[in-house]
């Protein structure tokens, strides 16, 4: 049954690789993906789906009033698209996650969407949150802690190691400024293992 899926993780869980190994799936098949991603996420150049192993895939991109079921409804014209796989799917906007339902709804074209879940203060992002409301399948993907736990919580690091509370929601960075903590260790503000002196770092 054609769905519209959710899959969401703190940083560093592989997402981006999962996607490109899902789009890699469908061409294998001589079937036709369509792959997009946030414009604004230009760290290794913009429209590109570029995972942590090296792995690049260019894709389209959309923005703030980008329509989404306009763009796929006229791909499927010129050629029938098999899936739509989005990268950065927090950065949806609410209509837009509506309009990734009536892809899905309307042209019978699955939709796959990975992205993070809340940000760094914890809060969910507006995509993210119309995505857990409309989507069909919902599936964490797992990663873990420094300590060894499953991170949930995706951490800004301040330079010096401390963790950011306050500031703009949306600030484009990879391992130089995020990590993926437990919720004990986001809480505490630990973003790493005591040092041999006992210290640790701390918010």
């Amino acid at each position: 049954m054609t769905s519209l899926y959710f899959k969401y993780a703190a940083m560093n869980s592989g997402k981006s690789t999962q996607l490109l190994q899902a789009h890699y799936n469908y061409i294998e098949r001589g079937m036709r993906p369509v792959a997009l991603t946030a414009q604004l996420d230009d760290r290794y150049g913009a429209g590109k789906i570029t995972a942590r192993i090296g792995l690049t895939l260019p894709a389209d991109t959309f923005d703030k009033v980008t329509d989404v079921y306009d763009l796929i409804a006229s791909r499927n014209k010129d050629k029938a698209v098999d899936i739509v796989v989005i990268d950065e799917a927090q950065f949806l906007s609410a209509e837009q996650v509506r309009q990734c339902a009536r892809i899905v709804d309307d042209l019978g074209i699955p939709v796959m969407c990975y992205g993070l879940k809340t940000d760094f203060m914890g809060q969910l992002f507006p995509g993210s949150e119309a995505l857990l409301r409309f989507a069909d399948n919902i599936e964490e993907i797992k990663t873990i802690c420094w300590c060894g736990r499953k991170a949930t919580m995706t951490a800004r690091v301040l330079e010096g190691g401390s963790i950011a509370r306050a500031g703009a929601q949306v600030e484009i960075g990879g391992n130089d400024k995020y990590t993926a903590l437990c919720r004990k260790h986001f809480i505490s503000g630990e973003v790493s293992a005591p040092s041999a002196d006992g210290h640790k770092k701390a918010a």
